[in-house]
Parts: structure tokens; C-alpha cells; sequence
């Protein structure tokens, strides 16, 4: 057979819509294509994968390639893709079997010694996967991660080598190692009890954060403005298993990714006054969390405030007023 389908997930801001990752050999000229809106880092896929089947000393078939990543109107950016489109060449050649491919999910990024590395967003991935009840094969340095979702049949991996063996019916000897996840209270999280005095200051706090109130603090310098706010996330409510979650969903997609230490901590972020409304709401073509977002379910602290400029400022008007941003 020369056609084979794997199933894989794009990143569109905090969610992974379903791609199918079609792959066909057909006889011609020797050629690689792929198609279905890719990205610059998904056409680059093509030497990657090549040299990982080579560098695991599989056949690269010399024959007509065509890649199809559907639906061909979703865009497909990052490395994620190298592996599902490897093990789609490789099923499509008759090297890998083509039975049970249904049955996973597959993402990673390709080295070119067939190594796999982490890719972003592989909470929200595994979230989606599970709703499909597939099992999900991702690299082993995202494990951890993916492993905070609850009823997830997860296989990590480290080489390419290891899904082939999957798939012929060998379970990857891999073991592996998880950080524990923080118990609150556990970090070196700042602590109001560290605070002399500001009686009325901390009782203010208190409520705020039983209501889930906003709060605005006026005072001269030094009179520990910055130092109260930043204990304020220490003594918020306890976090739910949803919240912590959404609240590792956002992280999982950002610049600075997720850790696992800081499951069920509240996050503070205190964005610096030069920052621009772009910096505070986040967007570009494709979808990246900004300090509104990092905050979801912590603290947003605006040190300095009227420094910062009126545009950036207008910018809050409408999450504040409506509870969400889009």
C-alpha cells in the first residue's frame, strides 16, 4: 500500500485542532512536497525527516512524495509535524506496519540522528487526545507535562526508533523520571506574614483576594506597595483541578513554557511600564498568550501605573469589563 494516514494536532493559540497527516508514495521522479498551508518550519520538515530515516537506517524511498496535512485550510507551523510525517513515510513503504496508526496521536520534532525533541503546547495537545480516547506519543522531555491530565494513555518517546518499535508491537523500554508537581505552599512563594505592620494594607489584601476584587494602591515610594502585591497570589484560594489546568494550558504554548513544579500555583506577572498593548493582550498570525493571559487565575500587577501609556491602559477596559479576552 501507498498511502498511509497518521493523526497529529495543530496549535492554534490554546487549541489543537485535529490534522490528518496523509502521505502518498506514487512512481516519477524522486520529489518531496508538502501541502495543506504549512509554514516555513513545516517545509523544512522535509530535510529533517529525511535525514532521521537515513540516520536510523530505514530506506528513503526514491519516489514521488506527497504530503498532505488536512484540513488544507488550517495553518500548520512549528516542528510538531516531523514525526507523524516520518512514521507516515515510513507506514506508506511498507517499512512500519500500517494497521493500528488509528489507534495514536503523534507530534515531536525531529533531530537529524532520528532524536525526538519538545515541541509546545503538549498539554493542550494531550487534553484533545484524550477526548478521542487515542493514545498519545510524544517526546519524553514533554512527558511530565502531559502527564498531569488524568486518564490519558500516554507512551514518551526519545528516538524514532522507539515509535517504529511501538508500532511492530514493542513497548519503548523508557522510564521515565517526573518532577513531582509543587504542593501549594511548598515553593519559596512570598508570605504576607513576612510583612511588619500595614495592618490596614494587608486586611485590604485579604478581602481582595476572598472576593476576588481588583485593587488599586496609592502611597509615596518605599511605602511597600510592590512588596504587598507581591505577596498578594500567596494567599489566594487554593486552585482547582480546572483552573490549574486552564492555567497550564496558557503556560504550555507561551515563550517560557510550563513547569511542572508550578502545577496549582498561582501565577503573578507585573509587566514593565514600557510595555506595549500587544505585550499586554498577545496575538501575531498565530495566537501567543499575553500578561492578561499569563495572569488567568493569579495576579496582574501594574507597578507604576500612571506611567504606563493611555493606549495600553485603554486596552484593559474591555477584559476587565467583561471577564475574558479573545
Amino acid at each position: 500500500m501507498n498511502l498511509a494516514v497518521v493523526h497529529s494536532r495543530a496549535q492554534i493559540g490554546i487549541e489543537a485542532p485535529d490534522v490528518t497527516v496523509e502521505v502518498h508514495l506514487a512512481n516519477g521522479l524522486p520529489s518531496f512536497s508538502i501541502v495543506g498551508l504549512p509554514e516555513t518550519a513545516v517545509k523544512e520538515s522535509k530535510d529533517r525527516v529525511r535525514s532521521a530515516i537515513l540516520n536510523s537506517r530505514f530506506e528513503f524511498p526514491a519516489r514521488r512524495i506527497t504530503v498532505n496535512l488536512a484540513p488544507a485550510d488550517l495553518p500548520k507551523d512549528g516542528g510538531r509535524f516531523d514525526l507523524p510525517i516520518a512514521i507516515g513515510i515510513l507506514a506508506a513503504s511498507g517499512q512500519v506496519p500500517n494497521d493500528g496508526l488509528e489507534d495514536y496521536e503523534l507530534a515531536g520534532e525531529l533531530a537529524l540522528t532520528g532524536a525526538l525533541r519538545s515541541i509546545r503546547g503538549a498539554l493542550n495537545h494531550a487534553l484533545q487526545t484524550r477526548e478521542q480516547q487515542r493514545t498519545f506519543v510524544l517526546p519524553n522531555a514533554n512527558a511530565s507535562e502531559a502527564a498531569l491530565i488524568s486518564d490519558l494513555k500516554l507512551v514518551p518517546v526519545n528516538h524514532l526508533l522507539d515509535v517504529v518499535a511501538l508500532l511492530h508491537g514493542q513497548q519503548p523500554l523508557i522510564d521515565p523520571v517526573f518532577d513531582e508537581p509543587a504542593i501549594p505552599g511548598d515553593l519559596d512563594e512570598l508570605d504576607l506574614s513576612d510583612i511588619a505592620g500595614q495592618y490596614h494594607a494587608k486586611r485590604a489584601l485579604e478581602i481582595a483576594a476572598a472576593g476576588g476584587h481588583s485593587l488599586l494602591m496609592v502611597g509615596p515610594p518605599g511605602s511597600g506597595k510592590t512588596m504587598l502585591a507581591q505577596r498578594l497570589s500567596g494567599i489566594l484560594p487554593l486552585m482547582t483541578e480546572q483552573e490549574a489546568i486552564a492555567t497550564a494550558a496558557i503556560y504550555s504554548i507561551s515563550q517560557q513554557g510550563f513547569s511542572r513544579r508550578h502545577w496549582k500555583t498561582r501565577p503573578f506577572r507585573a509587566p514593565h511600564h514600557t510595555a506595549s498593548g500587544v505585550a499586554l493582550v498577545g496575538g501575531s498570525s498565530m495566537p501567543r498568550p499575553g500578561e492578561i493571559s499569563l495572569a488567568h487565575n493569579g495576579v496582574l500587577f501594574l507597578d507604576e501605573l500612571p506611567e504606563f501609556d493611555r493606549r495600553v491602559l485603554e486596552v484593559l477596559r474591555e477584559p476587565m469589563e467583561n471577564g475574558n479576552i479573545v
